[in-house]
């Protein structure tokens, strides 16, 4: 009898940690929803930082602001110094430009993400099963359908084994007794 409860003891480790190795750690179709829509604020947010910066450097490129800004400064080339900083106000320009760009084509890439994660989610609260990264997930469970599939696998062999101790130790004890 302590053999039995041994292994049927055994058996409930071994079931219990595939099911908690099983849980899906990856995240809801509505969180994904919540972290694109943060993701795309904070592009928003630095488009427009951006944008104020290019306005700056227009203004600042103006021949008046550039003369202006090296009134101060001694030289016997003013020419050069005027040259060399609209030089450099462009390159800044360029910088700034060329962000934008890339903060624009990030937001089209983070809008088109959010409209697959909406449809998403939109699935899961349907009570469809949701597809996530070319997997399909359970209905009720949330898991991925093979998950579900090696989990019945486990608790089958482990049953299995479970019933093969039970007979094995019935047999072992008519033994004893006869």
């Amino acid at each position: 009898m302590r053999y039995l409860s041994l292994l049927t003891l055994t058996a409930l480790i071994v079931i219990g940690s595939v099911v908690a190795q099983a849980q899906d750690t990856t995240p809801t179709a509505a969180e994904r929803v919540d972290n694109l829509k943060l993701q795309l604020l904070d592009v928003g947010a630095r488009e427009e930082s951006a944008k104020l910066r290019s306005e700056q450097l227009d203004e600042a490129m103006n021949p008046e602001n550039i003369r202006r800004s090296l009134a101060g400064v001694g030289s016997t080339r003013p020419e050069e110094l005027r040259e060399q900083r609209r030089r450099e106000l462009a390159i800044e320009k360029a910088q700034v430009t060329a962000e934008l760009q890339q903060l624009a084509l990030r937001r089209s890439q983070l809008e088109s993400a959010l409209a697959t994660a909406q449809a998403d989610a939109y699935h899961e609260t349907a009570g469809g099963g949701a597809i996530v990264g070319n997997q399909i997930s359970a209905n009720r469970f949330g898991l991925p359908v093979r998950r579900l599939l090696f989990i019945g696998l486990v608790a089958l062999v482990a049953l299995g084994v479970c019933i093969a101790g039970f007979l094995m130790l019935r047999v072992a004890s008519r033994r004893n007794t006869v």
